[in-house]
């Protein structure tokens, strides 16, 4: 065993703040509501179901995480957000149609009191939304500075000890960084000079980051993996994590991928095709904003299969991914996979998978578990990326120049041990050698 750190306790309320209302937040929210009301468990939170072993098994020590680590009790959570189109969190629910009427009904009063702020919202950025709840002003300084003043009267008539910040908004048209990301210096300019290049997602990163509040990018947008976000985190010794929520498809590659190379299985081939109907699927209809996606989607099987260390075996992959709206489905995506493999004597097989998926149902608990290990990591004391949260993301974000983990059983690893050695426990590594 260690010495555990020193983490301050979780006292008072905490805030959860989400750029974006939509289904997801709006489905967290609720189901956070209904847990605390005794309505329906947590299934999915890591934070609320899961055990963490503790030394060696004859020991028998198997608590809850969250009995283990001091979180934050669902009971002092308080909820909060902006919205371009949605007054409040259960309107936005209502609209998103991933709850019944049912489940919405003994929710109804919190939801409604969950008002949404005026959204920061460019077009240009998502171009099939029409946004009517929309900040104004002569600079994005003065959307920036809007923000703040947001943050902190949140933070005062909700008397709110901590915050979080996890985006919960659309996916933007993908763009490369430029030379306005490269600073704190050249990233305020850009600001006051409403620079093209700055994005809501990074107008929000910056916000939080200065007021103190974690962040977490649950969209691939560029927002807090560039270096003006590095800088910023470092100076006000804020934890941010990113980026876009891992859910569908995605995880279901992150669990098969690396059964695959672990029986040093052949891949030829992936092909992956989705249909979905809600509003990020309106969005993704657009190639810019389904370019977004699409680089955070692709980058999962290169890290995991290691085709430069296992050439004969990963060397030549087609991978392909698609996405398509389709309203019908609503929240309800449906994920194609057509995976083509290849043994013994390479011969060939084929795996398909049909996953009729939930998508919001799939991200609200980890809305949730992101919030609780942000503000646990900033009572920590750390800052800047927090890789033992890359469990939870689709394109984990990495604190030095190196490929991130994306084998999910390597990161539900890292994310147990780094809990283990905060708290003064020996790391599990199941080995038999002690």
């Amino acid at each position: 065993m260690g010495q555990p750190i020193d983490i301050t306790p979780a006292t008072g309320k905490l805030g959860i703040l989400t750029p974006g209302m939509g289904a997801v937040a709006s489905t967290a929210f609720a189901g956070i509501i209904a847990a605390r009301k005794g309505l329906a468990a947590p299934i999915g939170s890591i934070t609320q179901m899961a055990h963490i072993r503790l030394g060696s098994k004859t020991e028998g020590r198997n608590p809850l995480i969250r009995e283990f680590v001091p979180l934050a009790e669902l009971d002092d959570i308080v909820f909060g957000g902006w919205d371009p189109i949605s007054p409040n969190a259960l309107e936005a629910a209502e609209t998103a149609g991933v709850l019944s009427k049912d489940d919405l009904a003994p929710l109804s009063a919190d939801l409604e009191g969950v008002v949404a702020m005026d959204a920061v919202f460019d077009q240009r950025w998502v171009k099939r939304l029409d946004g009517v709840r929309v900040k104004t002003g002569a600079t994005k300084w003065d959307l920036v500075e809007q923000l703040i003043a947001d943050i902190e009267r949140f933070r005062s008539e909700n008397n709110c000890d901590r915050l979080v910040m996890i985006w919960c908004g659309s996916t933007e048209a993908y763009q490369e960084p430029a030379p306005v990301h490269e600073s704190i210096e050249a990233f305020e300019q850009g600001l006051r000079d409403s620079d093209e290049n700055i994005s809501p997602s990074q107008m929000y990163a910056y916000a939080a980051i200065v007021s103190g509040v974690p962040f977490g990018n649950g969209a691939p947008n560029l927002a807090i993996d560039i270096p003006v976000m590095d800088q910023l985190a470092e100076r006000h010794r804020v934890p941010l994590t990113g980026k876009d929520f891992k859910t569908g498809q995605t995880l279901i590659k992150t669990i098969l991928a690396p059964g695959f190379k672990a029986r040093m299985l052949g891949l030829r081939g992936w092909y992956s095709t989705n249909i979905l109907g809600n509003r990020d699927g309106e969005v993704l209809d657009d190639p810019e904003n389904f370019k977004t996606k699409e680089v955070s989607k692709l980058g999962v099987l290169h890290t995991i299969l290691q085709p430069e260390v296992y050439p004969d075996l990963y060397g030549n992959i087609d991978h392909v991914v698609r996405i398509n709206y389709y309203p019908p489905r609503g929240d309800n995506k449906e994920g194609w996979d057509a995976i083509d493999i290849f043994g013994w004597m390479g011969y060939p097989m084929q795996i398909k998978v049909d996953f009729l998926c939930r998508d919001s149902i799939l991200a609200a608990p980890i809305v949730l578990d992101l919030a609780l290990f942000l503000d646990l990591a900033s009572r920590a004391g750390q800052s800047g990326i927090q890789e033992w949260l890359s469990f939870y993301w689709k394109a984990p974000q990495t604190a030095g120049d190196y490929d991130p983990e994306h084998d999910i059983f390597i990161q539900q690893t890292k994310l147990k041990n780094t809990l283990r050695e905060w708290m003064g426990e020996s790391p599990v590594t199941h080995s038999e050698a002690g």
